[in-house]
C-alpha cells in the first residue's frame, strides 16, 4: 500500500460504493439486518459449503453460509416487508479472475415486488453509485458506465438461435441425454462433472454472456432447473413447454453482476423443487450413449425441512435481489482481479502462513 496508492484509493472507492448502496436502500425505507454465518445447513445457492465444528456442540456439523438469503426470506415470513443485508458469505470452490471463496455481497427482500420492478430498481441503484462515486471523486474517471435502456435476452429463445436447434423439455426424462447430443454435434467441450443444470449453465457462459461485454445485459426466464428458489411457469413462446423461472441475471462486462427474481413462496412447489436438485444431483453413474460419467454434484441444493416449515406460516409474493459488492467495485474500479479490490487480497493470499495438512499415510 505505501508503494502503491492506487490500492488505497480503491479501497475508498469500494468504501463510496457500499455507502452508496446504503443510502439508496434507507430512502427506499428497508430496514438492515445482520443474518448468521454460521448454521446447520448451508441454503440459498447452489454452492459447495465450507464445514466447521462448534466446541459447544461438537457432534455438529456446522456450515459457513453460503448466501442469507433464506434468512432473510424468515424475516419476511416474520412480518417485516423490505430488509436488506450486505455482508459475507463462504463457497467452498477454486479461485480465479472473478471468484474468491469468501466474496461480500448485499442482498434485498421487498414483499409485493415483481421482476420488472426488481429490474427497474437495479438501473436506479447503478445510477445512484455513479453520481455518489462522481461527486465524491470527480477526477477520477470511472471505468465502467451503464446507459440505459440495457440489453435484455430471453434465456430459452436466444440459445436456440444460438445453437440452430431446440433445446429439449429440460424436465424431461431424455434431456441430460439430448444435452448431451448437442455438445457432442457441436464438438463444445463438456464442463466437469456434467450434471443437466451445469451442461445448460455452460452454453449460457458460451453463447449468451458473452454479448454483455460492450453493454450491460439482462438475461431473464432462465430454466427452473437453475432456478430452485424461484417461481416458475411454462414459457408462453418457446417450444417443447419449457418450465423457466421469473428470474433475471444481469451481466456487464461478462461477469455477472445482479440475480433477481420472484420468489417461489408455496412450500409445496419449493419441496419440488428442491427434490428435483437432488435428482439431479445424483443422476445415473454413466449416460450410455455418450459414456459419460456424471458423479454426485456437491454444490447441489439440498432439502430444507426447517425452511419448507417456515414457509408453511406464508411468505407474501416477495422479489428477492442479490449483488456481488467485489465484482460491482472491479467494474467501477477498472480492476480485472477480484483479489484487487479486496484488502488483504484473495484466499490464496491471507492463507500462505497456515499449517500445512498432513498426508496420514507419511
Amino acid at each position: 500500500m505505501l508503494a502503491d496508492p492506487e490500492i488505497i484509493e480503491t479501497l475508498k472507492v469500494r468504501a463510496t460504493l457500499i455507502k452508496a448502496m446504503r443510502q439508496f436502500f434507507d430512502n427506499l425505507s428497508f430496514v438492515e439486518v445482520s443474518t448468521p454465518i454460521l448454521s446447520g445447513l448451508a441454503g440459498g445457492a447452489t454452492a459447495k459449503p465450507f464445514e466447521t465444528a462448534a466446541t459447544e456442540f461438537s457432534d455438529r456439523v456446522l456450515s459457513l453460509r453460503i448466501a442469507p438469503e433464506l434468512w432473510l426470506k424468515r424475516l419476511i415470513i416474520g412480518g417485516m416487508d423490505k430488509v436488506f443485508e450486505i455482508g459475507p458469505s463462504f463457497r467452498n470452490e477454486g479461485l480465479d479472475k472473478t471468484h474468491n471463496p469468501e466474496f461480500t455481497t448485499c442482498e434485498f427482500y421487498a414483499v409485493g415486488h415483481d421482476l420488472q420492478q426488481l429490474v427497474n430498481l437495479t438501473e436506479q441503484l447503478l445510477t445512484s453509485i455513479t453520481e455518489m462515486l462522481d461527486h465524491t471523486y470527480p477526477s477520477m474517471p470511472l471505468a465502467a458506465s451503464f446507459q440505459r435502456p440495457f440489453q435484455v435476452l430471453d434465456f430459452i429463445p436466444a440459445l436456440n438461435t444460438a445453437l440452430g436447434v431446440d433445446l429439449p423439455n429440460l424436465s424431461s426424462s431424455n434431456a441430460h441425454s439430448a444435452l448431451l447430443s448437442i455438445f457432442h454435434s457441436k464438438d463444445i467441450h463438456l464442463p466437469s462433472n456434467p450434471t443437466l443444470p451445469r451442461l445448460i449453465d455452460e452454453l449460457s457462459s458460451i453463447y449468451l454472456e458473452p454479448q454483455s461485454v460492450d453493454k450491460p445485459l439482462w438475461i431473464t426466464n432462465i430454466p427452473e432447473c437453475l432456478s430452485p428458489l424461484a417461481k416458475s411457469f411454462t414459457h408462453p413462446t418457446a417450444p417443447n413447454q419449457q418450465p423457466v423461472a421469473a428470474r433475471a441475471e444481469l451481466f456487464i462486462q461478462g461477469k455477472e453482476v445482479v440475480n433477481c427474481y420472484e420468489e417461489e413462496n408455496s412450500p409445496f412447489e419449493q419441496r419440488r423443487k428442491f427434490v428435483e436438485q437432488q435428482h439431479f444431483a445424483r443422476p445415473a453413474s454413466t449416460d450410455d450413449s455418450h459414456a459419460v460419467r456424471v458423479v454426485e454434484d456437491q454444490e447441489a441444493m439440498k432439502v430444507d425441512e426447517d425452511y419448507l416449515q417456515a414457509l408453511e406460516w406464508g411468505l407474501p409474493p416477495t422479489g428477492g435481489w442479490g449483488c456481488g459488492i467485489d465484482r460491482l467495485v472491479m467494474l467501477f474500479a477498472g480492476k480485472e482481479k477480484i483479489g484487487d479490490v479486496l484488502s488483504f487480497g484473495n484466499l490464496r493470499a491471507v492463507t500462505r502462513g497456515a499449517e500445512k495438512v498432513q498426508d496420514p499415510k507419511v
